[in-house]
């Protein structure tokens, strides 16, 4: 392998591990270097064994050792990370947060498609693991086996990697299944929780009525054999654990809620192998104390739980993280709500997770909202409980900022008039690709007929005057069955009517895909999703799929296919 990106590798290797307590990882490394050194991506097995010869060495080094080289080597990583520090100047400090100590989590149910409530949560776990220099860790919530779906994992990690969040430890909280069996018999022995049998009806209206049930008056053998018994004698619905709490409580939550409940559907990771599910009020505490999580992150929503965690934890002797709250995001208009989503797509009123009109994060990428607008734009709202129902063109403003400077400029008609030139010069224009950046140029064919959009020309006269963009001046001779000028030259410092023009010769049809709000007044928009079929130059195919253009005087667009772009934004 070449010297220079040998340096290169172990300058990501350095990086990573600085910002991880001096130590990185193979497989880290790798993932990194492939993306940002895509020549490595034709020979990975040479690559392998040299990353971890890498990896070896730094990891080998102390923390100063690597920051040393770091400086004299790398000055430019150092740079980098001034940068990301003023992004976060946004969130607040963590109470008794420690340098180098902090551990955050980020614990999606695989029950959905990630969106923009996800990727706040994610982002500043994430931001704030980095601000400590400490360690972020990704659990999935999947102790409901009748709501999990492979395709979920996989869409879960698609959209984090997307984001750019790294985690320093990935699991599944059914991965300590048999933890919180122990958990529970260690409860049920120290009479903090009970085995309920009563109807699911009784013990809502017990609830209800602060009346606590027979069942919490068991003694302790009753409720181990009960609990025995939910493994294999119990049907869903029949037997539940409840925790001891107050029926009396002001707060419903503390009202000997459910710990543990059967359920016979099938896991979509561990099959029927269990029939037993911990509820996620215990599974999530005696997650988080294990787990090693200083500060626990999550949404506004859950706050009034705080009791009934802390209650868990001070019942078996565990350690308490630290709680903290944040207002649940989502757009005007575009709910993010998996109980609204599924039946839009399940009656085919939008086509699936991608649709552009949705908050999903594969919606966004696909409508060409970048990662780094999410992120900026979810650090502006810092860490607030206050309910952020925020307009879309708030996160518009940020990624305009971002997608400017490297969106090629193209030209694009609708409804589309003839223009027929006399006296054209040349056969062939250039035209620059960005009126600003170092973009280059394309070249254009031309022949005698172009193509306006006919918003342009609806006016014309006779004898006016056109000022072709890129092309030069045309004098308006006839508007009649057809438009006709001529070429009168490329003096720029004129007073006349500026348009962009599609050579009609080479003209390519595409067509484009509006996003309007989803809901208007809670109601479906059955117009949210506008198509136009306009034409555009030719280059468009040279471009990929992907690529972020700006249709002069219409607005940036994403290209999704050959014959389609979606409309990203003015």
């Amino acid at each position: 392998m070449a010297d220079d990106l040998k340096k290169e590798i172990r300058k990501i290797a350095l990086q990573n591990a600085v910002e991880h307590d001096g130590k990185t990882k193979d497989k880290v490394v790798l993932s990194k270097s492939l993306g940002t050194i895509p020549e490595l991506k034709n020979n990975v097995k040479e690559v392998i064994p040299e990353i971890a010869s890498i990896v070896s060495q730094v990891n080998g080094m102390s923390i100063e050792e690597q920051k040393t080289e770091i400086q004299n080597n790398f000055p430019e990583i150092l740079d980098v990370k001034e940068n990301v520090k003023e992004e976060r100047v946004g969130l607040p400090p963590l109470e008794g947060a420690e340098q180098g100590k902090v551990v955050t989590r980020f614990t999606p149910a695989p029950n959905g498609y990630p969106h923009i409530g996800h990727a706040k949560a994610a982002i500043i776990s994430e931001e704030y693991a980095k601000m400590y220099g400490g360690k972020l860790v990704l659990r999935y919530d999947d102790t409901n086996p009748e709501d999990t779906r492979l395709e979920y994992w996989a869409a879960i990690k698609v959209g984090l990697d997307w984001l750019g969040i790294e985690f320093d430890e990935i699991k599944n909280t059914s991965d300590d299944i048999g933890l919180f069996y122990d958990k529970c018999v260690e409860m049920i022995k120290k009479n903090y929780a009970y085995v309920c049998t009563c109807k699911r009806d009784t013990i809502s209206k017990n609830r209800k009525e602060m009346v606590s049930c027979e069942c919490s008056m068991g003694d302790v053998k009753q409720n181990e054999e009960r609990w025995e018994r939910m493994f294999k004698k119990y049907k869903p619905g029949e037997a539940v654990v409840r925790f001891r709490g107050d029926m009396e409580s002001k707060n419903t939550v503390m009202r000997d809620p459910v710990l543990f409940r059967i359920n016979d559907a099938r896991h979509a990771r561990l099959a029927e192998e269990h029939r037993v599910w911990p509820s996620y009020d215990i599974a999530v505490a005696v997650e988080d104390s294990t787990d090693g999580i200083t500060h626990a992150l999550r949404s506004k929503e859950y706050e009034l739980r705080n009791e009934l965690y802390h209650a868990i934890l001070d019942a078996l002797d565990m350690r308490h993280p630290k709680m903290l709250e944040f207002s649940r995001l989502e757009f005007k208009g575009m709910p993010v709500s998996k109980r609204i989503l599924r039946p839009l797509i399940d009656e085919g009123k939008v086509s699936s997770y991608d649709d552009p009109r949705l908050p999903t994060l594969a919606a966004l990428e696909r409508r060409g909202i970048t990662p780094e607008a999410i992120r900026k734009f979810t650090l502006s709202l810092s860490l607030t409980k206050a309910d952020t129902l925020a307009p879309f063109d708030s996160l518009e403003a940020f990624n305009r900022k971002i997608v400017d400077e490297n969106s090629i400029r193209l030209f694009m008609v609708k409804d589309p008039k003839t223009l027929t030139i006399r006296n054209l010069p040349n056969s062939t224009v250039e035209l620059p690709n960005h009126p600003s950046n170092k973009m280059g140029t394309r070249k254009v064919m031309v022949e005698d007929s172009v193509f306006l959009s006919s918003d342009d020309v609806k006016s014309l006269k006779i004898g006016d005057q056109l000022r072709l963009m890129g092309l030069g001046n045309v004098k308006i001779t006839s508007v009649n069955s057809e438009i006709t000028g001529e070429f009168t030259g490329d003096e720029r410092d004129v007073n006349f009517m500026k348009l962009q023009w599609v050579s009609q010769k080479n003209a390519h049809e595409l067509k484009i895909l509006i996003p309007q709000r989803l809901f208007v007044d809670d109601k479906f928009n059955e117009e949210s999703l506008e198509e136009i079929h306009v034409y555009v130059e030719p280059h468009y195919l040279e471009l990929r799929n992907g690529e972020e253009i700006q249709f002069v005087r219409f607005g940036y667009c994403r290209k999704d296919s050959s014959k389609q772009a979606i409309f990203t934004h003015k």
